[in-house]
């Protein structure tokens, strides 16, 4: 139950960061839905090798190139999905950051209850 839970308060905090923010557009709520089954998809798959490609740099950048792979995936993202669009690099940071920040909180409340 919490794991459906969990995937539904996702993907209605997507569909509202991407009405609220500016530069990400989203066309509707099933999009959202499509949006954090990829994005769970890319975070398994593509995520790990990213961050094996990029670790010296991680190491360099004392972390801030995390920010950097979590933009690239929801770029990715964007570039998968029609109904989900971002103006560019600087909105996908934007948005993964307030998304990763979001999605936290709510782990945090639905895993207390």
């Amino acid at each position: 139950m919490g794991f459906i839970l969990k995937f539904i308060l996702s993907a209605i905090i997507t569909y509202a960061l991407a009405k609220f923010l500016p530069g990400a557009d989203i066309s509707g709520i099933t999009d959202a839905f499509f949006l954090v089954i990829v994005l769970a998809i890319l975070n398994a798959v593509v995520k790990p090798l990213l961050k094996i490609i990029g670790f010296p740099i991680t190491i360099l950048t004392l972390g801030l190139f995390l920010l950097v792979i979590n933009a690239l995936i929801v770029m990715i993202a964007d570039w998968l999905l029609a109904g989900f669009k971002l103006d560019g690099f600087v909105s996908a940071l934007i948005f993964s950051v307030v998304l990763s920040l979001v999605t936290a909180v709510v782990d945090l409340v639905t895993d207390r209850s």
